[in-house]
């Protein structure tokens, strides 16, 4: 193995409408995170990847495409973008653009020529098929596949009288990649911010490129909305890896870039080593899904509420499964949450009771796992959740489309309980900076609405507090960039310890020269542990060594082994 730059960063991911407001009309933008890049080198970060910055009428939040080549006024302009990447080249800090190459927005000017005929040159650019006459004589669409915004993954077209395929919101129409010259136009994009200076692509939707091009209802039953769940019809196929190889060969392979595809959930090794692997002609490492969403709802007989509780065993399973399916063969990324999933201190910790605890906890297992570790915005300070009340406080594409169904099955309270939950706008509200209005984000109404505890969670509050979460980030850190343990926790070999317990997470890493513990308790009341003889190096609690047999709740312990 070739020991690469991007197996020793730190990555942090930016969602660049809530990051930082530079010019205080209510939206993130690119001169905000020019002027937070010092808090970024101070974290000890040094690879960011930026949300998509491009043009776009914002359907979802700047991943509906209108060019490719510009920046959407919301967030500046093409000269920012240059300037974004000088400030973070002076600070040592490598910049990764997402790519979207699955779909473009319905105003991108190739869906509009595609749209205007059936003979237009851009035509094929994008998938059409013609609909079917179901027994009433009504007009349906050409199959009986869902999409997962829900409903169909058709919309008709009442120019061509045709359906466009989409897996996504109606306004993001997907591109046909089976056409040779739309490959072409993406690698051009691609290449165009590649010689711009970008050092590199996290490329969004990637295992949706390839469909089942005979067009075939599935067999699969139909849920609420009338259609069948089959990802199998466009995910993970094994036709997109020519797909993947030609980009490789014509673009990647030109460059001295880091690439990681998001490949969601679902996929297995042999997938993940057609898109990873050392010896793959693909990417450099790929996004999956799986550990995302390993907890239960349980109703708590103190409060009478329900409450998440982690299924530990099986979370280690599945981290366990990639680690050692990858061993020797490709390198795996490593994080918690992105852009579209919950806070993560509310689905594995605890942000009422042990808001500091839980987070550190979380923090220390992510920092020492193999791979490369992925910071989400506000992960670092421990933020949680939204506490909305209304349903209009929800800007994502998906509530605002499916609300009014989800309200024909359900109460309004539940449904409520279940976005504060699930929804994508819990990792998208405003960074919280300080406690002044609006969490220090902007000095207007922000795009979107701030959560409330932001006076007590903030990165004001938390630099000058030593033991808050972000000073716990800002050691571990160090730890695995810049200290003795460097190469161990980077390079080290992997293997879980009591692989049984349904409470703990613990894992060695080791080389020929050290042998660390990690020791991660992920409950919210103490549990037995077995003593290790070593030096403590680590502790998110008080500890003066690593003797004892109790964790604390949500305790989190690094250990230095001693030599057998």
């Amino acid at each position: 193995m070739e020991r690469k730059w991007w197996m020793s960063a730190v990555g942090y991911q930016i969602y660049p409408r809530t990051f930082y407001d530079s010019n205080n009309d209510g939206i993130g933008d690119l001169k905000g995170i020019i002027q937070k890049l010092d808090y970024i080198h101070d974290l000890g970060v040094n690879l960011i990847w930026i949300g998509p910055f491009y043009k776009s009428p914002m359907d979802d939040n700047g991943y509906d495409v209108s060019d490719f080549f510009d920046v959407d006024p919301v967030f500046g302009t093409l000269e920012d973008a240059r300037e974004l990447l000088s400030e973070a080249h002076k600070r040592d800090i490598k910049v990764v653009l997402d790519l979207v190459l699955n779909h473009t927005s319905d105003e991108h000017e190739w869906f509009m020529e595609s749209r205007s005929s059936l003979n237009n040159p851009k035509r094929d650019y994008y998938i059409w098929q013609k609909g079917k006459v179901d027994k009433e004589g009504k007009l349906v669409p050409p199959n009986n596949w869902g999409s997962f915004f829900e409903g169909s993954a058709w919309n008709y077209d009442e120019t061509t009288k045709e359906f466009y395929m989409k897996i996504f919101s109606n306004k993001m129409p997907d591109l046909n990649w089976d056409n040779p010259k739309l490959r072409e136009e993406m690698y051009r994009v691609a290449c165009y911010w590649l010689d711009l200076g970008v050092d590199g692509f996290r490329v969004d939707a990637i295992a949706h490129l390839a469909r089942d091009l005979s067009f075939e209802d599935s067999t699969l039953p139909l849920n609420i909305h009338g259609v069948a769940p089959d990802w199998s019809k466009f995910s993970n196929r094994p036709e997109l890896f020519t797909y993947i190889n030609e980009f490789h060969d014509k673009v990647l392979s030109q460059y001295d870039c880091m690439t990681v595809g998001e490949v969601g959930g679902g996929a297995r090794i042999e997938s993940g080593l057609g898109y990873a692997a050392y010896d793959a002609r693909a990417f450099n490492m790929a996004f999956n899904f799986d550990h995302c969403w390993e907890t239960s709802q349980v109703l708590d007989p103190i409060t009478n509420q329900m409450k998440n509780v982690t299924n530990v065993k099986h979370l280690k399973e599945i981290f366990n499964y990639w680690i050692e399916g990858m061993k020797n063969k490709g390198w795996l990324p490593q994080y918690w949450l992105n852009h579209d999933h919950p806070r993560v201190i509310n689905q594995y910790g605890d942000p009422i009771h042990y808001h500091r605890e839980s987070g550190s906890m979380l923090g220390m297992v992510l920092l020492t796992l193999p791979g490369t570790p992925f910071i989400y915005n506000g992960e670092e300070i421990g933020m949680t959740n939204v506490d909305y009340t209304d349903v209009n406080d929800f800007n994502d594409v998906w509530v605002k489309n499916n609300v009014s169904k989800l309200l024909e099955h359900d109460s309004m309270e539940n449904v409520l309980d279940r976005l504060r939950r699930t929804s994508r706008d819990n990792a998208r509200t405003p960074m919280q900076w300080s406690d002044e209005p609006y969490a220090g984000f902007s000095k207007s109404n922000p795009i979107q609405k701030v959560i409330s505890n932001y006076v007590q969670i903030n990165v004001k509050n938390q630099l000058l507090d030593e033991h808050s979460i972000l000073k716990s980030y800002q050691k571990l850190i160090h730890l695995r960039r810049f200290s003795e343990y460097s190469d161990v926790l980077i390079f080290g070999q992997f293997k879980l310890v009591n692989e049984l317990n349904e409470d703990e997470f613990a894992f060695d890493r080791w080389n020929e020269h050290k042998k660390v513990r990690i020791i991660a308790n992920f409950r919210p009341y103490s549990v037995h542990f077995d003593q290790p003889d070593g030096k403590l190096i680590y502790s998110n609690y008080e500890r003066e060594s690593s003797y004892g047999h109790e964790l604390k709740p949500f305790e989190a312990l690094m250990i230095e082994l001693n030599n057998d």
